[in-house]
């Protein structure tokens, strides 16, 4: 899909430049012929202006003063009397024979036009009643159309290099520009490929202790109250990923604040979620060492705060090790809200860090499945953080542990 939709941008970018080129071009050789008729008919209007012949052109080389356009566009003048018949001929560096002559000159008589062309001699023509009698001056449209086949030669030239280049600057921002969505397809791919995975367990759990179930129809819920438990079990796990999956759904879609804003009291809101994990440390064998300043206010969800502390208390009791240390910190400086959650272990790797907020993904495989967990938890924390827009980031070395950190604004 991605390699459709890469040859798509290509395409409607090379369709694009090329209309673009072409009106372009197409505008520019248009002036520049409107440009040259212009010139060619100005030079027309001052031969036929002249009295007693064609006077010296001068080519002028250097200088500032303006160009002499009837030094480059040979023109030559024939006098008509009054039945049409050619009295006198003035060329100037002409080659043309009296046939010639005569031919044209009938042909712009046919024509009844004050001015035009003959392309098939091609010559502009401009026709005047003048004291003298009834001039016709013609001008020779070989400079015209050199410079126009030049023109148009130059910009085929300039157009195919620039769409060349155009097309190896689209290969390459094409790749840049669908680099996001090439990632963001690889993670729903892999995201899908992950809940299915987690969601097969347990299914495959059910149906095993169903099976069991079926196969004693005739003893009591008692009897295989075992099964039912398991069954039970892996079915609030189910429960508990498919929710997961749920919050995350929503905030992807959505990319909004939480729905619900009140001025929360952060320090009571942190403090009912440490004080349950205070029984769980001390079976597990850690203390839990804590430094909430009071009176913390903020604005957003109570409830997804409080899953927010949740999520990091439970991360950090999970890999303090045996005899580990948890450190809990709340305190506000000047306009930010920070919490910090620290806990002693085996540090994370940098290689690991660089991912730990990505869904499903683990450090450590087997010891997150031997802690119950689904690889979601820091993922739904992240989205938490962002929906408040906050901050959470995390480091990881071996003399101070792993520490995760969350920073909101609060200007109130």
């Amino acid at each position: 899909m991605i390699k459709k939709l890469r040859k798509k941008f290509i395409l409607i970018n090379m369709t694009l430049i090329s209309v673009v080129m072409v009106i372009v071009f197409l505008a520019i050789c248009m002036f520049y012929y409107q440009w040259s008729k212009a010139e060619t008919y100005e030079v027309m209007d001052k031969v036929i202006s002249m009295k007693g012949g064609m006077e010296p052109r001068v080519f002028e080389i250097g200088g500032r003063g303006p160009r002499n356009p009837e030094a480059f566009i040979p023109t030559f003048t024939v006098l008509l009397d009054s039945n049409h018949e050619i009295q006198t001929v003035g060329k100037d560096r002409v080659s043309i024979s009296d046939e010639s002559i005569e031919e044209v000159t009938q042909l712009v008589l046919a024509s009844g036009k004050i001015d035009g062309t003959l392309l098939d001699f091609q010559l502009r023509f401009l026709t005047r009643q003048t004291p003298e009698g009834f001039k016709i001056v013609f001008a020779d449209m070989g400079r015209e159309i050199e410079s126009m086949t030049n023109m148009v030669t130059m910009l085929v030239f300039a157009g195919i290099g620039g769409l060349a280049a155009f097309f190896f600057i689209n290969l390459y921002l094409s790749g840049w520009a669908l680099r996001p969505v090439e990632k963001a397809w690889e993670q729903q791919r892999q995201f899908v490929a992950d809940a299915s995975h987690e969601l097969k367990t347990p299914l495959t759990v059910i149906l095993a202790n169903t099976g069991i179930l079926l196969s004693h129809p005739h003893d009591t819920i008692s009897d295989q109250k075992k099964w039912v438990e398991y069954t039970q079990a892996e079915a609030n796990r189910m429960k508990k990923l498919v929710d997961d999956l749920l919050f995350l759904a929503k905030s992807d879609a959505y990319r909004a604040p939480a729905l619900v804003q009140t001025n929360v009291n952060f320090t009571d809101a942190v403090w009912s979620c440490l004080l349950p994990f205070e029984s769980y440390a001390y079976e597990q064998g850690i203390s839990i060492e804590s430094n909430i300043a009071p009176d913390i206010t903020l604005q957003g969800d109570e409830g997804q705060l409080k899953q927010l502390v949740v999520i990091l208390l439970d991360n950090a009791c999970k890999y303090a090790g045996a005899q580990g240390t948890v450190t809990f910190s709340l305190e506000r400086k000047n306009d930010q809200i920070r919490l910090s959650v620290n806990n002693t272990g085996v540090p994370i790797s940098q290689k690991h860090l660089d991912h730990i907020f990505e869904r499903f993904y683990r450090s450590d495989s087997a010891r997150a499945r031997e802690h119950g967990g689904f690889g979601l938890g820091l993922a739904i924390a992240k989205a938490i953080v962002d929906n408040h827009h906050g901050r959470i980031s995390v480091e990881s070395n071996q003399a101070a542990g792993t520490t995760f950190t969350v920073i909101f604004s609060n200007k109130s």
